[in-house]
């Protein structure tokens, strides 16, 4: 079978995960979850964490909330307990740690120290000092904040799910509920002193907006045209302001919200944040399901609005959440995979954060610490990244082929040295390389079937495996030739040979395949699971390490004669696994989980990956020296000696962006249900890994 259209199971996957996202929300159950180089990024992260961020910069965590005092002090949070900080106008970043791994939705600053972050679970945290201190505050609920504002120091009011408002006057030491005549979930509040504010929210054909002149003792529902969620809001004085949300609705008022008028945005893209810095001058930002972003731009109070696209960005995000001016000048979006989108020109030119794709990476190899290459998605001629130096940089090489319609899946890819390397993928791709990619060569097999691992015990001897129809494929001659076998399998993710005899293939239904005589025959172990096993490393022919769904770890010490389950301490699907030697090993998986052990699995322990990210493989050369990559584009690296420097985003050329091909994983993927606080599509379906 011959898959044409590889956009076409993500796409109607996301549409159903959308709609269990929209259904979550409405019920209240909701709870979320070329050739180009770059620089690496220091990771302080949500928690301490042993990995830090090399790709996406400065970190690739979905960002949904900014707030920035003046042209160089700023704060972005995010998924993850996310909090980010720049001082010089985005040159740098520093990852603050927040104390939390819970989604923060917004955050909002009074000057360069006081500032308040609020998201999921309701949790809150302030800071007096520009953030190298975030304190938890008591909020007394587990509902979700979507909005907060704080017009000082002490005078803030945060809202959230179900018409929570809370409001504090000692700075956050105490919060106080306040009625809000609604159960409709509230997204924005902007307050322009202490006594006079509005929020905004909504549900299922029906637009919020509430308003305060007295601090919130009394909240008044004001009449709305709009007829679906507001999700933000942004006034400049008591008078003027502006609502936006659903179906490109914009709403205006020049009398407090006495009356609200629609004004004409020219999109039907979902308006996410918008941001004013006087009565004519404002941004807003947002996104469409399944394709890009959108900036729209007004100097006139929003008679007239503008679409800017004067950015470029790497396929693979798009979608624009928060804005924040600090003049008419000078501002910031935020977005997911970390999206960082400046100026200093009012939209004039949008420049990025140095990123080389946020696209998803399933392959990694490292032959020593500092050579790897990393393989994903990427249109239309997939994506190879390679490094020399330990991922200080990451360069992109070209395959040489290319699927224009859909762009192209690598699932594998392995390296026997710093030079001999292989890459599998969609439809029975296979890529050899004899000079460390600098040149890639494409090779014939007979299969279609899609390749998702390869090994190789030496320079000619190898295997890939595939997963739509179970084959297996040998080599002998460094893949001039290649031999197609049926397994008993119906369906295998992963194979480890340890020299040209020995391997071990793993796959559908708990299936573990030996073979002795390089492939040639293959005998059917007993795993003791029917989990799906995605995952296999062996240090010799007798010990070996398989990882697949549910947290499930095996391991066997006498070549697969027996497999003795280990306790992983978690229960996400596990990708990737890669061991040092014999002791040390690590895992990684699902929503960016990572295990560790250091004495052959008796004991695993759980590590802080400093994302939810879905993290499909891992390569490690020493004990601590590994890389794991992922969704987004997502590259993180563990050393001995730590994070590496600060790095000083790089200015994209004013380009006008192109929209991408929806990134494609496998026809049986099946996209993660995390059901986001704000009705909205995932606007690229996030893959949960290959069934």
């Amino acid at each position: 079978m011959k898959i044409t259209n590889t956009r076409i199971p993500l796409i109607i996957l996301g549409l159903a995960v959308f709609c269990g996202v929209v259904l979550a929300i409405h019920t209240g159950q909701a709870r979320i979850g070329a050739t180009a180089t770059f620089p690496s990024k220091a990771q302080g992260g949500a928690s301490s964490s042993q990995w830090h961020w090399q790709n996406p910069l400065p970190q690739g965590n979905n960002l949904r909330g900014a707030s920035f005092v003046d042209a160089n002090t700023g704060t972005v949070v995010g998924e993850y307990g996310t909090i980010v900080r720049t001082t010089d106008g985005g040159n740098s970043w520093t990852i603050q740690a927040s104390g939390t791994t819970e989604t923060l939705w917004a955050v909002s600053f009074t000057d360069a120290n006081h500032g308040t972050a609020v998201g999921e679970g309701g949790v809150i945290v302030g800071t007096t000092n520009g953030g190298a201190d975030w304190v938890p505050q008591t909020s007394g609920t587990t509902l979700q904040f979507r909005g907060v504002s704080f017009i000082d120091a002490n005078n803030g009011t945060a809202v959230g799910e179900g018409g929570t408002i809370l409001r504090t006057t000692d700075g956050g030491s105490s919060w106080l509920p306040q009625s809000s005549g609604t159960e409709n979930t509230l997204f924005g509040v902007s307050f322009t002193d202490a006594n006079t504010g509005s929020a905004v929210g909504g549900t299922f054909g029906e637009s919020t907006i509430l308003r305060t002149t007295d601090g919130g003792s009394s909240w008044v529902t004001q009449p709305s045209p709009g007829t679906g969620f507001l999700f933000d809001v942004s006034f400049t004085d008591a008078n003027n302001g502006t609502a936006v949300g659903d179906g490109g609705t914009i709403l205006r008022t020049t009398d407090g919200g006495n009356n609200w008028s629609p004004q004409i945005s020219g999109t039907t893209k979902t308006l996410h944040g918008v941001s004013f810095t006087d009565t004519n001058n404002g941004t807003i930002c947002g996104f469409e399901f399944g394709g890009t972003g959108i900036i729209l731009r007004t100097t006139d109070g929003g008679n007239n609005w503008v679409e800017q696209t004067n950015y470029s960005l790497p396929q693979g995000a798009n979608a624009f959440y928060a804005v924040s001016f600090t003049d008419a000048n000078t501002g910031t979006i935020v977005g997911d995979a970390g999206i960082l989108l400046q100026t200093t020109d009012a939209g004039a030119q949008w420049n990025s954060q140095p990123t080389v794709t946020f696209n998803f990476l399933y392959g990694v190899s490292f032959t020593d610490a500092n050579t790897g290459t990393a393989v994903g998605y990427e249109n239309p001629d997939g994506m190879i990244l390679r490094t020399t130096n330990g991922g200080n940089t990451w360069v992109r090489q070209s395959s040489g082929i290319g699927d224009p319609f859909a762009g192209l899946n690598f699932f594998g890819v392995h390296f026997v040295n710093s030079n001999v390397g292989t890459i599998v993928g969609q439809e029975g791709i296979i890529l050899r390389t004899t000079d460390g990619g600098s040149n890639w060569d494409q090779q014939t097999t007979d299969t279609t079937d899609w390749l998702y691992a390869v090994h190789f015990s030496d320079e000619n001897h190898g295997a890939a495996v595939g997963f739509l129809e179970g084959k297996i494929l040998t080599t002998t001659d460094g893949g001039e030739n290649w031999v197609t076998h049926t397994s008993q399998a119906t369906g295998l993710l992963g194979v480890y040979f340890t020299d040209a005899n020995i391997g071990t293939a793993v796959g559908n239904d708990g299936v573990i395949l030996r073979t002795t005589d390089g492939g040639q025959n293959w005998a059917t172990q007993s795993s003791g699971t029917i989990n799906q096993l995605r995952a296999v490393w062996f240090a010799d022919a007798n010990t070996g390490t398989v990882v697949g769904d549910q947290g499930t770890i095996l391991r066997t010490t006498d070549g697969g004669q027996t497999w003795i389950s280990q306790i992983s301490g978690v229960s996400q699907i596990l990708l990737g696994v890669s061991f040092a030697d014999a002791s040390n090993g690590t895992t990684v998986g699902q929503l960016g989980i990572a295990v560790s052990t250091t004495d052959g699995g008796e004991t695993w322990t759980r590590q802080e990956s400093g994302t939810n990210q879905d993290l499909y493989n891992v390569s490690f050369t020493e004990t601590n020296s590994g890389t794991a990559v992922g969704g987004f584009g997502a590259i993180l690296r563990t050393t001995a000696q730590g994070p590496t420097p600060t790095p000083t985003p790089t200015v994209t050329p004013t380009a006008t962006p192109t929209p991408s091909g929806t990134p494609t994983g496998t026809p049986t993927v099946t996209p993660t249900p995390r059901a986001t606080p704000r009705p909205r599509p995932t606007p690229h379906p996030r893959p949960t890994p290959p069934q």
